[in-house]
């Protein structure tokens, strides 16, 4: 009999149920929704629960995202049971798939960045569920393949996000001299089935919880507009570039706006002039306020 084990993670709102063996072969699967989980029926059989968000399987777990309208303390062990019984009935936790032992072919890539300490290297599938950046080994808990990357002497920093692995080097390595090697790795890890994040795991930093509900919400009617206005017109731009900008706060004595900038963006010589001549004047014109400054914490 199969006894699932619960743990708790470091997003409140996901957690985790742990089989004693291995329930997926080198591959991980994120269903939204009840149409996405065709090859899932224990994923179907789960959104049936009203509360379920977003399912998540890999390895030896199944983590499970919540919607707000209930607390795990209230459903958990309820939950836990469900899936003991199913799978002790002989459900089928996700249907194998033909290529499942086959290398699924990943092309990946690498193009500049407007830092030149920075490369991007992109990848022909979505690689992760949300923006991640680590700056050092230690912090690179939700991402396998970031603490492998991390191995290489020459690598100093780590961005992921959507389709791409956004990586600083030290000043002392030149990129003619490690880029193929960092494009073979990172093709090969994901090609045998590496997992690059581990949803559950990602922390949830206070600035970027201010662009989730329900945290959004609270927040007052001008923060919420430059967030759309990052989020609509500044991050696709920045993203292009191997980065991210995330809002942290907006100070309305001081007409001041802060924001966080990551990957390409951080340390980039020229995001200072980006910040006040493009990101700067575009809040200016758009909320109508000639006042409006905009500093990075870490420019």
């Amino acid at each position: 009999m199969i006894k699932i084990n619960i743990k708790e993670t470091q997003n409140p709102t996901i957690l985790k149920f742990e089989f004693p063996d291995f329930i997926t072969q080198n591959e991980s699967f994120e269903f939204k929704n009840i149409d996405e989980a065709q090859n899932s029926p224990l994923a179907q059989k789960l959104f049936y629960l009203p509360f379920v968000k977003t399912v998540y399987i890999s390895g030896n777990f199944i983590a499970i995202e919540r919607f707000s309208i209930v607390e795990w303390a209230d459903v958990q062990e309820a939950v836990a049971e469900q899936i003991e019984e199913f799978v002790n009935n002989g459900g089928v936790v996700v249907q194998p798939s033909e290529q499942s032992n086959q290398k699924k072919p990943v092309s990946v890539y690498g193009e500049t960045t407007p830092n030149p300490a920075t490369l991007k290297f992109v990848v022909n599938t979505r690689i992760t569920p949300a923006a991640v950046e680590f700056k050092n080994i230690d912090q690179t808990e939700s991402s396998p393949l970031a603490r492998e990357l991390f191995t290489f002497a020459f690598v100093k920093e780590v961005f992921i996000d959507e389709n791409y692995v956004t990586i600083t080097k030290y000043d002392r390595y030149d990129w003619n001299e490690i880029t193929l090697e960092l494009r073979s790795f990172i093709k090969n890890y994901i090609e045998n089935g590496g997992t690059v994040v581990d949803a559950s795991l990602i922390k949830q930093t206070s600035p970027a919880e201010k662009q989730n509900a329900p945290q959004y919400e609270s927040l007052d009617p001008t923060s919420q507009q430059i967030i759309e206005i990052l989020e609509e017109y500044v991050r696709p731009a920045v993203a292009a570039d191997g980065g991210n900008i995330v809002f942290d706060s907006y100070d309305d004595t001081e007409k001041r706006v802060k924001v966080i900038l990551q990957g390409a963006c951080n340390g980039c010589p020229s995001s200072t002039f980006t910040l006040k001549n493009g990101i700067e004047n575009m809040l200016k014109d758009m909320l109508k306020n000639p006042e409006i400054k905009v500093e990075a914490l870490n420019a």
